[in-house]
């Protein structure tokens, strides 16, 4: 199941590396390094900080083979494609609940303890679409109060809490997979977020001495 997830996960991320990257104009070349990025920049990121070496996606050029064709498939068939937008959500939240649900994995097969657990999942999740928001001059997703992290939390502590009661795996990663796609769906669709920190922009006419008191 987790292999078959991992594969989604991989193949879903790069379409919209390169859908954003051809919403940039980007050419080939910058296509494919924005698909590469969000494919397998989370879970590169996940490797370094826990340890865990080789880096997955080394040991299997497949994976690197499968970007690849997907972010060259993506720029045939998106001029084709009506409500790209609304495809790229749906692939993003498939692809988040995917990286989560495999950081939570590999993290436990190291035997961490929780909280590094749920940290794994989350940076598996969030990174690669950070870098690639990042790398196309957008403010990422993750920063523009939208549930996005938060339901990477909630699916990775779903995931954590069936494993305590016993339910099978892989029954498991089916379940947290298709309740955290549910959520952030959902939230797009009614326009779910969360509060926002903004500190109100005060009037410099006091100059300097106003500025002090701030």
């Amino acid at each position: 199941m987790l292999n078959c997830i991992y594969l989604l996960a991989i193949t879903a991320e790069a379409m919209t590396g390169a859908l954003a990257a051809g919403r940039r104009k980007f050419d080939m070349f910058g296509v494919l390094v924005i698909a590469f990025v969000t494919a397998l920049g989370g879970g590169t990121v996940r490797d370094i900080f826990l340890g865990h070496f080789p880096v997955a996606w080394t040991q299997h050029p497949a994976y690197l083979y499968l970007v690849l064709c997907a972010g060259l498939l993506t720029m045939l068939i998106a001029p084709y494609l009506r409500h790209l937008q609304t495809i790229f959500l749906v692939l993003d939240a498939m692809g988040l609940m995917a990286f989560t649900l495999i950081g939570c994995n590999v993290a436990l097969t190291m035997e961490y303890r929780v909280p590094v657990v749920m940290m794994a999942g989350l940076a598996t999740g969030i990174v690669g679409g950070i870098l690639r928001d990042v790398l196309c001059n957008r403010v990422p997703i993750v920063f523009r109060h939208e549930m996005y992290a938060s339901v990477s939390l909630l699916t990775a502590g779903l995931f954590l809490l069936l494993r305590s009661a016993g339910v099978d795996t892989d029954l498991n990663t089916a379940m947290s997979f298709m309740a955290g796609l549910s959520l952030r769906l959902t939230a797009i669709w009614r326009g779910w977020r969360l509060p926002v920190f903004a500190l109100a922009q005060r009037s410099n006419a006091g100059g300097k001495r106003g500025a002090l008191h701030d």
